[in-house]
């Protein structure tokens, strides 16, 4: 994933240079303005990006935020920023200012380490107390990457960012509470457990005992899961290596042609608007022409049997049953765009 590399290596570059940076100048320089060129937006684009935007506060003018992305001439981010070395929690007032007179659904506070987005989810043209999406860039996560990518200028839609705000907001403060229940637990959290299955009275000596008891019990559950997890995605892995002794044997002669090479940009070209290009894959075998999403056997998106007598494209259900399609040429693969759309929906939901 490009984008993933891109921010790996903005991540070294901090790592290595962060103690020489001594200025908001330098951070932004240095770590910031990287980080929206990363985001597909061209800093020296002033119809893009243009940096101190104006924002006047009533009669307060002359107000500017450090940075403004544009998009088809309005505002979509509004960017913030601090030195590296100041905590970001002192300063998101400023913020809430400026994004009330702007037109932008988004705002961005960051020291070029931290990144804090906002929206205004709870009320219109009202930033939000706390930020939907908020992550380490030295510390980020694949999921992370995802979100970070919907804000690229090639994926940029307002309405779904929005959408995805909200359940990555809530589920954010979800994850704090439950951090913070499994590490020292509540008089509330304890009791939801304990009332089911003690049928005492609930004073504050049993009440001690069930604490310990919540703390066990939560943390072996936690243990098993993973351990489950880690057995399943063992045996996953053992059936793939099975599966690509049998799909890639070093002894044929597969010979990729240039048509299952067409059709494979074809695939491309309709997956791409709801798809990173570099999660399609395509594998060559002596049986079929094959596309997998994440390079992964049991993701396949499609099948092209283009070599015999007949062209066929194989298509899969929601159960991945396999469904072969006649084809008279490879530019017939667009009349299956929404079958094609309709297998990556499943594969992310699953």
């Amino acid at each position: 994933m490009e984008i993933q590399n891109k921010l790996k290596s903005l991540a070294d570059k901090i790592v290595q240079m962060k103690e020489k940076i001594g200025t908001e100048e330098a951070t932004k320089n240095a770590f910031i303005m990287p980080f929206i060129n990363i985001l597909g937006y061209d800093i020296f684009d002033p119809t893009e990006v243009i940096p101190e935007f104006t924002a006047d506060l009533g009669l307060k003018k002359g107000e500017k935020v450090d940075y403004a992305i544009f998009q088809n001439s309005e505002p979509i981010l509004i960017i913030e920023c601090k030195n590296w070395k100041e905590d970001l929690n002192i300063h998101n007032s400023q913020l809430f200012r400026y994004f009330h007179v702007t037109k932008t659904r988004f705002a961005l506070l960051t020291n070029g380490i931290e990144y804090k987005f906002y929206s205004d989810l709870e009320e219109s043209n009202k930033m939000d107390e706390k930020p939907f999406l908020e992550f380490n860039v030295c510390k980020i996560k694949e999921s992370t990457i995802n979100e970070i990518a919907k804000f690229h200028k090639s994926n940029f839609d307002i309405n779904k960012i929005v959408d995805n705000a909200s359940s990555l907001k809530y589920t954010k403060e979800i994850k704090k509470i439950l951090d913070k229940e499994l590490q020292d637990p509540s008089f509330e959290f304890v009791r939801h457990f304990a009332n089911p299955v003690y049928s005492g009275r609930l004073t504050e000596k049993v009440m001690e005992q069930f604490k310990e008891l919540v703390l066990k019990a939560t943390n072996q559950y936690i243990s098993e899961k993973v351990n489950d997890r880690l057995t399943s995605a063992l045996n996953k892995e053992t059936e793939k290596q099975q599966e690509q002794v049998i799909e890639e044997d070093p002894k044929s002669n597969i010979i990729t042609t240039e048509e299952e090479l067409e059709a494979f940009q074809i695939v491309v070209a309709i997956l791409r608007r709801n798809l990173l290009k570099e999660r399609i894959v395509h594998r060559d075998t002596q049986s079929y022409f094959g596309i997998l999403l994440d390079n992964n056997n049991r993701k396949p998106i499609c099948r092209l049997h283009l070599n015999g007598g007949k062209k066929y494209i194989s298509l899969f259900d929601e159960n991945k049953k396999e469904i072969k399609e006649s084809i008279e040429s490879i530019d017939e693969i667009y009349k299956f765009e929404k079958a094609l759309l309709k297998t990556i929906e499943n594969y992310e939901s699953e």
